[in-house]
């Protein structure tokens, strides 16, 4: 990893969906793991998945959620702290718009990330949650990404179509080290165009326990390799504005 590129790890889970520890144990843990932004993204469906994993499935429990990210937020800058923690969420594409809709105010959220894009009704699926929120004028408005994203169907079927989408809503691609076989290098001509056309590139572990909060080597050594790096240092300006 080039050491002049901030650490970081935008896909965690807490014990307010699936993940096994407290949003403190992972700040803790985030600390003395030596990483510069972590992103809390604990998931949100009403699909078939509902039934198998804990989520943030009411109002109250997105606030509670949502007020202790802030907590740690507020102690991480009070004690100047070199972590930042941003606000998050995975939203399941399974999921019924109307439920989407229903639950999710972006602007309370730093990044939200869109799981299981796989079709061209999936990507008409996003676009209209994602005009829907900008009819609303928010003043403020997350960073949106695809989490552990499969290029396959889109580079069979249509790449430029994906491109268009990712460049229109400006899009992040994760590089999820719990899904290596998304970057490996079948999918070379996918993060060709993603350099190409300037999409911004993340890097996420899909972390269920604090232990694989650091397991963030492999995405980084993809992203040199397909020489993505300016795209990753767009991401950090971005977040870096969200810090501001």
């Amino acid at each position: 990893m080039k050491m002049e590129l901030p650490k970081l790890n935008l896909h965690i889970h807490s014990i307010y969906s699936d993940g096994r520890n407290t949003i403190e144990q992972i700040v803790k843990k985030a600390l003395k793991t030596g990483l510069d932004y972590i992103c809390i993204t604990d998931h949100l469906t009403n699909s078939w998945k509902a039934d198998l994993i804990p989520n943030l499935n009411n109002p109250d429990k997105i606030k509670r959620y949502l007020e202790e990210i802030s907590q740690f937020k507020e102690l991480l800058a009070k004690e100047n702290k070199t972590l930042t923690l941003f606000k998050g969420i995975e939203i399941d594409i399974s999921s019924s718009e109307k439920y989407i809709i229903n639950n999710i105010s972006p602007n309370k959220f730093d990044l939200i990330l869109f799981e299981y894009l796989e079709s061209f009704e999936g990507i008409a699926f996003v676009k209209r949650i994602l005009e829907y929120w900008k009819k609303e004028n928010y003043e403020e408005f997350p960073l949106i990404g695809l989490a552990h994203f499969d290029p396959s169907f889109f580079i069979i079927r249509g790449l430029d179509t994906l491109i268009e989408f990712l460049k229109q809503y400006d899009i992040i691609v994760e590089f999820n080290s719990s899904y290596p076989q998304f970057y490996s290098r079948k999918h070379e001509i996918f993060y060709n165009k993603l350099k190409d056309s300037g999409i911004k590139v993340s890097i996420g572990s899909d972390s269920h326990h604090i232990s694989s909060l650091k397991d963030i080597e492999s995405p980084y050594k993809m992203i040199e390799f397909y020489n993505l790096e300016e795209n990753l240092k767009d991401l950090i300006y971005s977040l870096e504005f969200k810090r501001s």
